[in-house]
């Protein structure tokens, strides 16, 4: 048989249309779906635009009573409105907000103050004449300021031998009650930078336990008493002068009626200068007392 002869495959030269029109397809398609991503409803947002609008300028809510009725401004009895209708008159009123009750000061309280302070006007009348100790009282505390220069040498901590007798016969009274004892240390602003005193801190705080242990071994109980050391920085007059800071250097004995009494501390004010109202008393004879066992 005679063979066959291959028939030759002519080269397409077409084919790239082929690729052409795919792509121009899916460019349409692209095209497409961009501009329906990019189309905006008008009527959805127009409504959005509204609802947005209405919230922002819509008139603010308040909890203001709404008036009923019309209100006469005018002379005469007002008149109601024939179609309004009439307010409720049950109308919840609130109880008013109940202040904190200070519970009342114990009689026996105010007793056992007014005694301490007969007895320390007594016993100390020599140095209230000399305007060297100052009583103040109130209905549940008292305070006894005594200078430092009764008790200390400048700038030292150390009771002198003069202030033993007097912190004696402080002791003695306060150890006809029980009442709760603060010592407070006071210092004048004049700068003070020892090794032993870096500031006004230490050397306040230091006489003021002086005074605690000195009354300690006179009898008091330690349970009752503190220490506490202000500095310079609760005067009672003014630094500006030599008589004001002797006056704001000054060891203060608050005694308490109890644990919940307190007492402010008054602090000078350079606008109205405090004067002492403790009045003058006659010169009496304070009877002297020996400490026992007690060295300085």
């Amino acid at each position: 048989m005679p063979r066959r002869k291959k028939v030759e495959e002519h080269v397409n030269h077409e084919r790239w249309l082929v690729s052409y029109a795919d792509f121009i397809t899916l460019l349409f398609a692209f095209f497409v779906v961009m501009y329906s991503i990019s189309s905006v409803n008008e009527g959805k947002y127009r409504v959005l635009s509204d609802t947005l609008e209405a919230v922002f300028t819509d008139d603010p809510r308040s909890l203001d009573p709404i008036q009923v009725g019309k209100l006469s401004r005018g002379q005469g009895e007002r008149s109601p409105d024939p179609g309004a209708v009439e307010p409720t008159q049950n109308v919840l009123e609130l109880p008013p907000t109940a202040l904190p009750i200070t519970p009342p000061i114990p009689e026996e309280t105010i007793q056992t103050i007014d005694n301490i302070s007969r007895q320390l006007d007594e016993a100390l009348a020599d140095l209230i004449e000399d305007e060297d100790v100052i009583i103040k009282k109130g209905d549940d505390w008292l305070e006894l300021e005594i200078k430092s220069k009764v008790l200390f040498d400048s700038g030292d901590s150390r009771l002198g031998r003069s202030a033993i007798p007097v912190i004696g016969k402080v002791a003695t009274i306060l150890n006809t009650s029980a009442n709760p004892v603060q010592v407070e240390g006071f210092t004048d602003n004049n700068p003070i930078n020892t090794p032993k005193f870096p500031s006004n801190w230490e050397l306040s705080a230091a006489r003021a336990a002086s005074v605690v242990h000195l009354l300690d071994r006179y009898g008091v109980k330690p349970e009752r008493m503190s220490a506490i050391g202000y500095g310079e920085f609760q005067p009672v007059a003014s630094n500006s002068t030599e008589s004001g800071r002797q006056k704001n250097r000054r060891v203060v004995l608050v005694v308490l009626g109890s644990k919940e009494s307190r007492r402010s501390l008054e602090v000078f004010d350079d606008a109205v200068p405090t004067t002492s109202t403790v009045p003058k008393k006659s010169p009496a004879k304070a009877p002297t007392q020996k400490p026992s066992s007690v060295t300085p």
